[in-house]
């Protein structure tokens, strides 16, 4: 357990002025006085002299006990006055929370009684002295020490109640003054919390002293009935806080604190009776009539509060006051009471429609749960008899019970998390009442209230989160057995949702409830049983949990149960450790190495999960009794560690690494299990698993270095020599294995690993450095020793990877390593690195300018690095002069120093670089582009602390001359990101005519899309002459378009650069990024330097307003994405800097600029230079910016005030005629999107999601087309916002969706606005007219409306009822648009309740035609059918239970078969109708009774029969296929589906035989998924049920013959997979209509297909599988006769090149699965079938595809070793499931084997040396000449799929150790015998392309240029690789030889 360490307060010393102080001490050193006042005095004179906070409390504690030890009062009372008098002063000038307040009011608290009223004398002199004319500065101080004298302190209530009047008076003073002060700190954020504060601990003090002193209120009050001063000072009060409460202004929390005020002043001043109530209701109603009981001055303030005018939150705050303010416990006083009790939910809940804000909102709830408190504390009281008509409100299923529980059902799902707390804190609390007022009921199954509630509880969708805890609250006071008896499945159920991320804890949550009581349960039941009994018990609790859990674990797919580990398995062996030894002999029962269903863990890893859980729990026994107690293998753990699933491997893992103790030693077992893990685990492609990883080594290195400390201890205090020689061989063993873990990381980091492993290594050995350090001194472990130079070198050099972690981590760890071994502060090696640095940040590729920042870095803490600097900038004739160092200088200052020359220098480079820009961008761009100087910039800026600076003018000149040079290149880069269309300024083709076009073009790229865009928008001009564009240009034009006369292909100082349009944008887009971050960074951690302050800054104000202008332009008139994104974060620096600064006119900026972007939006000036298109650029950025500064707890008036302005300009608006004056609409929609969708401004823009809504469907009604453009947008992101990010791939799904009551619930305004948008639109779509009317919002109106769904809670009471909107929907069916009768169907479901759906089916087949007639309108009637069906499939999967009786539904279908007939000449409707027949009889369950159901099939048979589709006849027509279709899937479920249920077998067959002859591919397909899909099924039951009856002969061979005739491509492969599968249970007969087919002709044809069919990814593998398929049976049966077979060389090239790197997925996985078939009968037959050369080519193909980039793949391919044959099976390799590099040193070690077996290995050994040679020489010599034709700067990003898992370093080690131990066991084996002519030739020819491939890498390494690491960093890994290939295949060679 950790234990937080607890936050000490902070002391301070007390501060009095010289004068108070030297006053003080001179009357506590008057002479004279007893002996106890002298020591009092000596001690406070001393305390008062000293300055140390803590010695002056010990003083202040002595001078306590010497008061309370005075035993009598003393004849010099002058010096007890002057001591008493001194612990008063200072207590009342101590800051708040200042321990020593405390403790001088415990010293006063303890004087003896005789003296306390001198005490309390001396006190109220002090207080009434700061009381009487304090300044506003003071306020916040002495109404802290108000408080400060009520917070336990009993003198200090006396003193208070003593002072009441002033107290009260300086109370109202300071609050009337803070109110005042409000109104005129608009914009000024800071200081408006700050005010808040104040305010609110004003109104918290008020109230704690109205609390104290209730008496003395009461009292002086009632005393004189004359007028009194604190009469007015209370009304005063009362003013004050009526002001709060009805001013918006002010937060929450003020707000509510001064509701509270306000009753219990109200109690203050009237007492306790029923008077009070009477006022209080009176209040919440908003009516003066009840007033008349209260005094006449509370009268008519309260008064003033009853205004009808008053803000929604008064009432609310009022309820809150009532509740806690008033006393609810025991029997209510009076009447008027239980009337307030009743009314408070009353108003609550009429608030609850009517509030937006989701913070209100939250309020709402926590006082409703208030209210339930106090309801349940009424009843909860002394036996006193409740009155009826209060305990029938309060009882279930009355009428309040009923709102409040629609309130539950409205917010359970509400979005903040402390609305759904609450919710279901009110719902338990409602249950508690329910049972208090029906007490005389004890069984749940006896009380129809809750049975009921239970049931439709359970009857929801389980992704309703509230429902979980309302179940929850159910089986808390109901038991869990109450739940099991309705729902049996209930745990099987919930387990099922574990993996689901969002509901496993809500899931798991609810199981531990139910688990934990139903153990109890029947614990309590089983009591008085003996011990058989209790078994008995525990076998049914196990039955009920364990066993369902068992059964997800092995057999799931392991995505779905990895929340069972973190949730459910921990909670469940809390409650029942006895169930481990249960679970572990379940799971060992069954065969280790059985494996579930695919894609889940099977036995073995669901034994992990349970053990690791268990282990970490505590439950598993020590390690001390062997490995766990014995209770697994050590194999099955190894097993475990190398399983091919990633969680399995993770589970053993954690089994190793997971214990309670943090201190349990390691044992040599965990070491090696760990050893046996890590190498095959490093190079993980899921981040989850490298996480994981990392965090569970961490674990176990924690427990390591733990447990080493405590043996370390137990070492120095033993005194058996043989148990510290055991200790001592302990510690050896853990450094043996820190030192082989350290090396072994080490040594991965080779050029050439791939990412992952170089990420986790790095992560790995950083941790090592955190926890035992590298250096080679300290601790027990000295890891420094093992890292060698190499080794550092490998590290540095992996700076420069392409990953941005890898940099980070590197840069990381090599500040860990041991500098000896790093090497940086070796002057060469330092000037080297520092070259390297700048030479990458002038790079082109942008990932170098992020590894020259990490060099530099590393570089800065050097103390030395000036001298390497300056030798730099001589070297490149730069005028650079660093800050000369200083001697004995600290670390701080060195790091300040070298930071100081690095940024000089940098800057001197972007300086000359920027003027050279300036003259040439296209140059700069191709060989200088400025961005990486300015990243470098800010990145050694970035750790400086600027606090703590020393060379504060050199910095100031220097951060001067920065934002002048980011100004600078701004101004060079702009134009091109400004332009209308920066992406493509400069053409692609570099041919050097072309360039005489570019001055043209960069002249014309002045902004196109401004707001005169919509009114005048020019052409470019087509003549090259001047024209008056150029005269207005940006300067930095003029000088570029000087350079472009010259041709593209720039030659300057002998170098060649071509410019692409693609680096012209990224140099500019990336400067434009760099200068906003550094911009940013500047403005955020410089400090602030003011003219008038003393304070060392570096920044002026005037800076930093510079820069903020700086950022509007760039974000106002910035077209290209990169710029202006990036530009918006720099910008969001600025602002969160201004809203913190001190300057007043900093604060006051974002209120300002935000104002002067509206007003320019809202003019929409043709002049303005604001971008009109690309959803408005930056200004949404520029916005968002601006009110994200904005504090969340504040009002947030720029919010609310922009958001109405925004919503304002976005609504259609009758004067906004003209296109251009609709630039503002457009711009406000793009600006609400942005703001919409920031999730920073969170809940406080849910307030505006109605009008946003609204202005969005409105919006679609627009003329203009980018009105409505901009309007999709918004309505997009709305939508997003409302529902929730998308849940699930069903766009429908109901986790996307909300019930009805919810959602109008939190938005009421859009109930009106949609209902009468509805009406609208619903009355232009009548088609009757035959003329399509398309309402341009209703396919809006009805995609929101389907998104909402009915709740099975809903009441009917709900004024915000959905049925409405149900006539509208079923009028848009009508619709002549077929989408749109879609939508309509799609969105009446959600507005018919369940039990409402079977009388609306048959309302609505009512209104169908009952014969056809010339007045049919088949728009109408398919409408109506498609309404039919969607809420026949809700119904389907919503009820769970069939139609009821009397429907009356299958009596209308009757009377309109018709409509399925011939009959029917409308294709549409018959499909329709045809869809209502499938929904309701073509499934196995029906929700009809089965006598409808048989006659419904029996009808829809004889349409089949009659129709189309038999005689196969082709109706014309439109819909006539979508006909056919439905024709063919009721066909489908009477053949193949569920033939069992259509009654005769006679026409079956036919139809199935008809359904494959179809003309329509569509219907063919139909009918071969339909087949396959019922094989698959039947294929995953039992082999023993298996079987094809319902296929007989004729269709078979239907199905052969179709597979040699069909033509339509995906027919064709569903046939061939059909096939597929037949083959392997069925023998069949193969005919093309003439003869049969042989088995080789049926290969040939095959295969001719699958090579022909390489343009189908589906036909290409459904092909290959069946012929692989064929080829193993082909083998398998005669496996020496097979190698006759010609074609079966030809199917394993095939294979082969189905693995190569380029093939799609797809066709590798069907390779690996071929592969994986074939490897027991051909790859490791020992008669080599299809000889030596395939068969080596298929086990290459193998291991291509073991190092395969794709997972899936790889982890498919490795099941190769499950097919093994058992004699193949070595004793380190099992049979089961591994990784995928345990599979590949497997692999290559078993064809080592099997070349012994076939007696090859001369040959075997030759091949694998070529392997490790490599492929890639014979196109190498191409490759290269390409490579130096092409320019390295042409491309700016690494191009091509780079295979980033396999690592060909591991690979060539690999195959050289297996090629290794081949030779050697040949040689000891055999006697040496002279190899052959055709061998000796081999290896000669292998020998002589070695040597020139070693020669040519060598030569090629050494014309690389310095540090080739860092500037060609893939070249250098690939020529290392090539020698190093090279090297090992001439030493193979000579062993050959």
């Amino acid at each position: 357990m950790v234990v937080k360490k607890r936050k000490s307060p902070k002391v301070e010393a007390v501060v009095l002025d010289e004068e108070k102080l030297h006053k003080l001490i001179a009357s506590l050193s008057v002479g004279g006085g007893e002996d106890g006042v002298r020591e009092v005095a000596q001690t406070l004179q001393s305390c008062l002299e000293l300055t140390e906070p803590v010695q002056q409390i010990q003083l202040v504690i002595k001078a306590g006990s010497q008061l309370e030890a005075l035993s009598e009062e003393p004849s010099d009372g002058a010096l007890l006055e002057s001591c008493l008098h001194t612990l008063t002063l200072v207590y009342t000038c101590l800051q708040a929370k200042n321990p020593l307040r405390r403790t001088i009011a415990s010293a006063l608290g303890s004087v003896p009684a005789w003296l306390q009223e001198q005490t309390v004398h001396s006190l109220s002199a002090c207080l009434s002295d700061c009381l009487s004319n304090p300044t506003s500065e003071q306020y916040p101080h002495i109404t802290d020490t108000i408080t400060a004298c009520l917070d336990g302190f009993t003198l200090g209530e006396r003193c208070i109640n003593k002072l009441l009047p002033e107290v009260m008076q300086f109370l109202h003073k300071g609050l009337s003054e803070y109110l005042h002060q409000n109104s005129g700190l608009a914009g000024r954020h800071i200081a408006q919390a700050q005010l808040m504060y104040c305010c609110l601990a004003t109104v918290k003090a008020s109230m704690l002293v109205m609390q104290r002193s209730q008496e003395t209120i009461g009292s002086s009050l009632q005393a004189q009935h004359t007028h009194t001063k604190l009469e007015d000072t209370l009304s005063s009060l009362l003013g004050c806080y009526t002001h709060i409460l009805t001013d918006e202004d002010f937060i929450q929390s003020v707000q509510s604190t001064a509701g509270m005020a306000i009753v219990l002043l109200i109690r203050s001043a009237m007492g306790g009776g029923d008077e009070v109530a009477s006022v209080v209701c009176s209040l919440l109603r908003g009516s003066a009539q009840g007033l008349d009981s209260a005094p006449r001055w509370l009268q008519q303030r309260c008064e003033g509060l009853c205004s009808s005018a008053r803000p929604a939150g008064v009432s609310l705050y009022l309820c809150h006051g009532a509740l806690a303010m008033l006393s609810w416990k025991g029997a209510l006083p009076g009447p008027q009471w239980e009337q307030l009790l009743l009314l408070v939910p009353n108003t609550l809940l009429d608030l609850d429609v009517s509030i937006k804000e989701s913070s209100t909102a939250m309020v709402v709830s926590r006082v409703l749960t208030l209210w339930s408190s106090a309801a349940l504390d009424c009843l909860q009281g002394e036996r006193q008899v409740c009155p009826p008509h209060l305990q029938q409100s309060l009882s279930g299923g009355s009428e309040l019970q009923q709102r409040l529980l629609e309130h539950i059902y409205s917010h359970w799902e509400h979005p903040l998390d402390g609305v759904r707390h609450q919710t279901r804190a009110l719902f338990r609390n409602l249950l508690l009442l329910h049972q208090h007022t029906c007490s005389s009921i004890f069984d749940p199954a006896e009380d129809s209230y809750i049975t009921e509630l239970t049931l439709s509880l359970l009857g929801l969708e389980w992704h309703m989160r509230g429902k979980y805890g309302s179940l929850s609250c159910l089986v808390e006071l109901y038991g869990a057995r109450h739940l099991l008896d309705v729902q049996p499945q209930l745990p099987v159920s919930l387990l099922g949702l574990m993996g689901d991320q969002n509901l496993a804890p809500y899931a798991s949550d609810l199981l531990e409830r139910l688990f934990v009581s139903h153990k109890a349960q029947l614990g309590s039941e089983a009591g008085a049983v003996d011990t058989t009994g209790s078994e008995a018990w525990m076998e049914v609790w196990h039955k009920t949990w364990v066993t369902p859990l068992l059964l997800v674990l092995c057999r799931a797919k392991l995505d779905q149960t990895t929340y069972i580990l973190d949730y459910f398995l921990p909670k469940l062996l809390r409650c029942s450790p006895s169930s481990l030894t249960h679970m572990v002999q379940a799971l060992q029962d069954t065969p280790p190495c059985s494996t579930g269903p695919s894609g889940s863990r099977g036995a073995l890893g669901a034994l992990m999960t349970c053990l690791r859980a268990a282990r970490a729990q505590g439950v598993v026994p020590s390690s001390k009794e062997g490995l766990w107690g014995g209770l697994v293998p050590l194999s099955l753990l190894q097993q475990a560690l190398v399983h091919k699933h990633d969680q399995v491997r993770m589970d053993a893992l954690g089994l190793v690494c997971e214990t309670l103790r943090s201190t349990e030693a390691l044992t040599p077992q965990e070491m090696d299990l760990i050893r046996c893990f890590l190498p095959h685990n490093l190079n993980s492609q899921a981040p989850g698993v490298r996480q994981q990883t990392v965090s569970l080594l961490k674990k176990l290195l924690c427990r390591l270095k733990d447990s080493a400390l405590l043996l370390q201890k137990r070492m120095s205090q033993e005194r058996d020599p043989d148990k510290r020689a055991a200790d001592q061989h302990t510690l050896h063993q853990y450094e043996e294995f820190l030192r082989w873990l350290c090396v072994s990381l080490l040594e991965v980091l080779l050029p050439g690993a791939s990412f992952s492993k170089c990420l986790m290594a790095l992560q790995l050995l950083c941790l090592l450095g955190e926890l035992f350090t590298f250096s080679s001194d300290s601790g027990v472990f000295a890891l420094g020793e093992v890292v060698t130079s190499a080794h550092a070198q490998n590290v540095l050099y992996s700076v420069a990877s392409n990953f941005l972690e890898v940099k980070q981590l590197a840069s990381t760890l090599l500040r860990q390593l041991p500098p000896s071994a790093v090497g940086l502060q070796v002057p060469e090696r330092m000037r080297s690195v520092l070259q390297a640095a700048l030479d990458l940040s002038t790079s082109t590729k942008p990932f170098d300018s992020v590894s020259a920042a990490h060099l530099l870095h590393l570089l800065l803490p050097q103390p030395h690095l000036t001298e390497a600097l300056l030798h730099c900038a001589q070297e490149q004739g730069l005028p650079f002069h660093p800050p000369s160092p200083l001697p004995n200088a600290s670390e701080a200052v060195i790091l300040e120093l070298n930071t100081l020359a690095v940024v000089q220098l940098l800057l001197c480079c972007l300086q000359s670089e920027v003027s050279r820009a300036e003259a040439s961008l296209l140059q700069a761009a191709a060989s200088y582009p400025l961005y990486g100087r300015a990243h470098c910039i800010t990145a050694v800026l970035q750790p400086l602390n600027f606090e703590t600076l020393i060379q504060t003018e050199q910095w100031r000149c220097v951060v001067s001359e920065l934002i002048a040079v980011c100004y600078r290149m701004s101004d060079v880069v702009s134009p091109v990101v400004q332009s209308s269309s920066p992406e493509g300024l400069i053409p692609m083709d570099t041919d050097s005519e072309t360039s005489a076009g570019l001055q043209r073009i960069l002249q014309e790229i002045q902004p196109r899309d401004s707001n005169d865009f919509f009114t005048s928008a020019r052409e470019l001009d087509t003549h090259t002459g001047d024209d008056q564009t150029q005269t207005t240009h940006t300067p930095s034009l003029s000088t570029v378009s000087d350079f472009v006369h010259s041709p593209i292909n720039l030659s300057a100082c002998g170098e060649g650069y071509r410019v692409t349009a693609q680096m012209v944008l990224v140099c500019c887009w990336r400067s434009m990024k760099e200068v906003a971050m550094l911009l940013g960074q500047l403005c955020q951690s410089l400090p602030l330097h003011c003219a008038d302050d003393t304070h060392a800054g570096l920044i002026t104000e005037e800076q930093v307003e510079g820069v903020g202008l700086y950022f509007r332009r760039q974000l106002l008139q910035s077209r290209h994405r990169g710029a202006f994104e990036l530009a918006y974060v720099g910008f969001v620096r600025l602002t969160e800097m201004l809203c913190r600064s001190g300057s007043p006119a900093l604060q006051q900026l974002p209120a300002r600029w935000l104002s002067e972007v509206l007003e320019e939006v809202r003019s929409s000036d043709p002049s303005s230079k604001l971008c009109a298109t690309r959803r408005s650029a930056g200004i949404p950025f520029y916005i968002q910016a601006l009110l994200s500064s904005e504090p969340k707890l504040s009002s947030c008036s720029l919010l609310k005030l922009t958001m109405r302005e925004l919503i304002a300009l976005a609504m259609p608006s009758t004067n906004r005629t003209t296109d251009s004056s609709t630039v503002p609409q457009v711009h406000a929609l793009n600006i609400l999107r942005a703001l919409y969708r920031d999730t920073r401004l969170g809940e406080n823009i849910i307030p505006f999601v109605s009008d946003g809504m609204q202005a969005a469907v409105l919006g679609f009604t627009s003329p203009v087309w980018a009105v409505r453009n901009s309007s999709t947008l918004l309505f997009s992101t709305l939508i997003t916002r409302i529902f929730g990010v998308k849940k699930g791939k069903d766009e429908h799904s109901k986790k996307n969706r909300m019930t009805g009551r919810e959602f109008f619930t939190r938005f009421p305004a859009l109930y009106p606005f949609l209902l009468t948008q509805l009406e609208a639109a619903a009355g232009t779509v009548e088609s009757d007219s035959g003329q399509v009317k398309l309402h341009p919002s209703l396919f809006l109106l009805l995609l929101v409306l389907s998104r909402l769904y009915p709740s099975p809670m809903d009441g009917s009471s709900s004024p915000l009822g959905l049925a409405p909107f149900m006539p509208f929907i079923i009028r848009c069916g009508r619709s002549a648009v077929y989408r749109t009768r879609e939508m309509a169907a799609r969105a009446l479901v959600p507005f018919v309740l369940v039990t409402q759906v079977p009388s609306t089916v048959h309302t609505l087949l009512q209104e169908l035609p009952a014969e056809p007639g010339p007045t049919t309108q088949h728009n109408h009637i398919h409408g109506t059918l498609l309404q039919v069906v969607f809420l026949l499939r809700s119904y389907q999967t919503d009820s769970h239970r069939p139609l009821p009786a009397g429907n009356g539904i299958t009596r209308g279908l009757h009377q309109r078969m018709w409509l399925a007939s011939r009959q029917n000449g409308c294709a549409v409707t018959r499909a329709a109708f045809l869809d209502v027949l499938v929904c309701l009889g073509g499934t196995k369950i029906s929700i009809l009774n089965d006598s409808e159901v048989s006659d419904l099939r029996q009808d829809a048979l004889s349409v089949i029969m009659a129709s189309d589709l038999v005689p196969s006849s082709v109706p014309l027509g439109p819909g006539s296929t979508q006909c056919l279709l439905c024709l063919a899937r009721v066909a489908l479920s009477a053949s193949v589906e569920i033939p069992e249920l259509w009654g005769g077998p006679q026409p079956k067959s036919q139809l199935l035989q008809c359904l494959l002859k179809a003309p329509q591919y569509e219907v063919r397909e139909l009918a071969l998924e339909g087949v396959l899909r019922r094989l698959q099924e039947e294929e995953d039951e039992d082999e023993e049920e298996r079987g094809h009856q319902w296929l007989d002969q004729t269709t078979l061979s239907s199905l052969t013959s179709l597979a040699l005739h069909e033509t339509h491509p995906q027919c064709l492969a569903k046939v061939l997979s059909v096939l597929c599968v037949l083959s392997t249970t069925t023998e069949l007969s193969w005919s093309d209509g003439v003869k049969m087919l042989s088995q080789e002709e049926l290969l040939l044809h095959l295969l001719a297909l699958a090579q022909n069919s390489t343009h189908s990814v589906e036909l290409h593998c459904a092909a290959l599988t069946l012929v692989s398929r064929l080829v193993v049976q082909l083998v398998s049966s005669n496996p020496q006769g097979a190698s006759a077979v010609a074609c079966l060389g030809q199917w394993g090239a095939l294979v082969c090149s189905c693995c190569s790197e380029e093939q799609p997925v797809e066709v590798k996985l069907m390779a690996a699965k071929v592969l994986v078939n074939c490897t027991a009968t051909v790859l490791t037959s020992s008669h080599l079938p299809l000889g030596l050369t395939t068969t080596v080519s298929l086990w290459r193909s193998l291991f291509t595809l073991l190092q395969d980039e794709d997972e899936d793949v790889r982890d498919s391919t490795c099941d190769f070793i499950c097919n093994l044959p058992a004699s193949l099976l070595s004793t380190d390799v099992t049979g089961a499931s591994v990784c995928p590099p345990v599979a590949l040193d497997a692999g290559v070690g078993l064809l080592c084997r099997l070349f012994e077996l076939w007696g090859q290995v001369p040959a075997g050994a030759l091949t694998l040396t070529e392997w490790l040679l490599g492929d890639e020489e014979a196109n190498y010599e191409a490759v290269a000449e390409e490579a130096s034709s092409l320019d390295d700067e042409d491309f700016l990003f690494e191009k091509g799929g780079l295979n980033l898992w396999a690592e060909p370093v591991q690979w060539v080690n690999l195959l050289h150790r297996h090629v290794h131990s081949l030779l050697l066991g040949f040689r000891q084996s055999q006697a040496p015998e002279v190899p052959g002519q055709d061998q000796v030739h081999q290896i000669q020819t292998l020998s002589t392309q070695a040597q020139a491939q070693a020669l040519s890498s060598q030569n090629a390494l050494d014309s690389l240029p310095a540090l080739p690491q860092f500037c060609l960093t893939m070249e250098h890994a690939r020529l290392l690789l090539r020698l190093q290939r090279a090297t090992l295949a001439l030493e193979v060679l000579d062993r050959l030889r």
